[in-house]
Formats: C-alpha cells, structure tokens, sequence
C-alpha cells in the first residue's frame, strides 16, 4: 500500500490521552484519515468495560501504558508532545495541569502544537468544574427539547448528537483548522472544545426559523419534528417502522400515489387537518409489512424507507454497494467517512490494545521515556 493509501492525514501526529467518549472518537476519526495516533493509556483503564478488541473507537490506533501519577509519567507525555502535531485530551478543566502536562507545559516542548481540549462544559463558566454527561448538555442547549412526542417526554438519540455530533466532530474540525494556521505560522494554540458550544452551534438552521415565525418553540408541532403528519415515521403490520420524508409537493404526490391515497386524504397544507392525515396515513401502513411497504417505495423518489436496527442496516442493499461497512478483523464496523478520491482513507489496524505498541512508538517516535511498563501498584 502507498503511503498516500493511508488517507490526508498521512504524516500527522495525534497524542491522544486516553479516555472515554467524544475524545477518542475524535482521535478515531484523524486515525481513519490516516494520522499517526498514539493513546496514551493509563496502566488501570479507563474503558469502556469492553474487551479492547471490541472498541471500535481505537481502530487503526497504537497504544502505549503511561502512568501519568509516576515521577516518569509526565516526561514521557512531554516527550511525545515534543514530537506531535495534536494532543488531544478529555479530562475535567485542570486536570492535565495538576499533571505537569497542561498546555503551557507542553507548547513550552513544542510551540507549534495544537492542544484539544474535549469537555462537556468547556473549559469556564459556572459549570465547568461539574461532572455530565451527553443528555445534561443536550438538554440545556435546547436540542434535547426537540426529540419526542408532543404528548410526552423528549428521548435521548443515544450519545450521537452531544458526544459525538455536537463534541467529536466540532473538536477535529477545531484542531485541523488550528493545524493549519500552525503549518502557516509556526504558532500552536488551545482548541476548547465543549458539547454544549458544538450542540447549540449545531441548531442554528432550526433558531433562524424560530426568529422567522416558521418553527414552534415547542415539541412535535413543527415541520421536522414529528409534528407534520408527511415527516416522521410509521408502524407496519409486522410491528416494523417505515420513515417518511416527503417535504416536497411532487415527492408527497408520489408518496400518496404508492401509499394507494391519492386523492382520499385531507389538504396536508392546512394544519387542522394534519390529525386526521397522519390517521389516514397510520391504517395504511398498517395494512402491510415493512419488507412489503420497502418493496413498494423501492427507487422512488417518494422519500421513505425502511427503519432498520443496527444489525440490519451493513445489509441494506444502497450501504451494501458503496462499502459503507466494512469488516476488519471479524468485526462489522462503520467504514471511514468521509470519502476522498486521491488519498482514501481505510481501516488499517484492529483497536489498539492497551500499551501493545510502546516499544514500536518509542522507536518510531524517538522517545526513549517509553521505558517498558512495569506492573506494581498505581500511584
């Protein structure tokens, strides 16, 4: 394989201080473009209390075992800082300071570093030295308001829209921009990233109708919400869900058409009628399967398709045919995202195990502080 095989990012290097998360996501994501990253490990985890060969989220990493609280720890995170392009890092503000590896100690190694820093709160404010999760941030950027029924409780979308939407991908569109103005002018800087800046940043389409007059500031009354009876999702006879997306005047018209409606339903652009619309459209789907209603909407431009699981969807024939899940190792994983025509990326190793790669990282690196982990007791 060719070096520019590997993906845009062939010749950056990542220090990723391990954690759990939207951090190592992140650094998953610079290692699928084809960054050299190493996770620091700490010789009692953390993890996800799974076994390393499963986490998807170390792919294509190398692992080395640090003990941060140890007179050597430190040094050895500096050393490889000293050789990095990025460092990412997900503790609580403070954290890394106390440790001797905070960003002032590290761009004193190496000023042209750029340090990411993943919180949920950010790194100030009156919240910051509090612990969260996903559905606290989520919930008070108002995005989490905007998930479930009119007539009930909002529901967490997992952890993708903080974590992951509103944390992963705001801190390496972060630190890929502050690279570049590294490359340009030799200066480093700190990427604070927080879920709650990334998630309110994302729900500025849905603020800019609110100002307009054209979204409701209250769940499941509004165009992309549930509320319209042609937006959302419907049971099946098998008691599977089909999606429906039909927005537009002519994808709606064949959407009744195939639905077998045409003609018989309420005006969908008066609201008052959307009630016995979504009725109307609710018995229809009920009348057959989910296969059955797939098989009818097959390459329409109708806007609907099947609600799958998470086991079903590598088998979808559209994913199927551009290789939107691979299998590396014996596992069915998302394949790397998004695609580039000269330098692709791939999924090169399985996940890192931990400090598997120390010796291998301290020859390719150069860092000798990478002496061999010695088991004993955590400090």
């Amino acid at each position: 394989m060719t070096e520019t095989a590997n993906g845009p990012l062939t010749g950056v290097r990542v220090v990723e201080l391990a954690g759990i998360g939207p951090a190592p996501f992140a650094a998953m994501l610079l290692a699928d473009l084809g960054a050299d990253v190493v996770r620091v490990d700490r010789p009692d985890g953390p993890g996800l209390h799974i076994d390393p060969r499963h986490d998807l989220t170390n792919r294509n990493k190398r692992s080395v075992i640090v003990d941060l609280k140890s007179a050597d720890g430190p040094r050895a995170v500096l050393d490889l800082a000293e050789r990095a392009d990025i460092l990412l890092e997900g503790f609580r503000p403070g954290v890394t300071e106390r440790l001797g590896i905070g960003p002032e100690a590290c761009l004193a190694r190496n000023p042209r570093l750029v340090y990411g820093r993943m919180t949920g709160w950010g790194q100030e404010g009156p919240l910051a030295d509090t612990a969260g999760h996903d559905i606290a941030y989520i919930a008070v950027t108002g995005a989490l308001g905007l998930a479930g029924p009119a007539d009930g409780p909002p529901y967490a979308p997992a952890n993708l829209l903080g974590d992951f939407a509103g944390g992963s991908l705001y801190l390496v569109v972060g630190v890929l921009a502050a690279l570049q103005h590294a490359r340009a002018t030799g200066t480093g800087q700190v990427v604070d990233a927080a879920i709650v800046d990334g998630t309110a940043h994302l729900t500025a389409l849905i603020h800019g109708m609110l100002a307009a007059g054209a979204w409701q500031d209250r769940r499941g009354a509004n165009l992309l919400d549930g509320g319209a009876p042609f937006y959302g999702t419907y049971e099946t006879a098998d008691g599977g869900h089909m999606a429906v997306g039909a927005l537009e005047k002519r994808f709606y018209a064949e959407f009744l058409d195939r639905l077998g409606l045409a003609g018989e339903v309420p005006d969908r652009d008066d609201p008052a009628e959307w009630d016995a619309l979504r009725t109307a459209v609710a018995v229809r789907f009920k009348q057959r399967t989910r296969a059955e209603w797939t098989e009818v909407f097959a390459h329409s431009d109708a806007c609907v398709a099947p609600v799958l699981s998470l086991r079903e969807a590598p088998g979808h024939p559209h994913l199927a045919a551009r290789g939107t899940f691979v299998e590396h190792g014996g596992l069915t994983q998302p394949a790397p995202a998004p695609r580039f025509s000269a330098t692709p990326g791939s999924v090169r190793r399985p996940p890192a195990r931990p400090g598997a790669d120390t010796a291998e990282v301290a020859h390719d690196w150069d860092v000798r502080s990478l002496a061999p982990h010695r088991k004993g007791p955590h400090r």
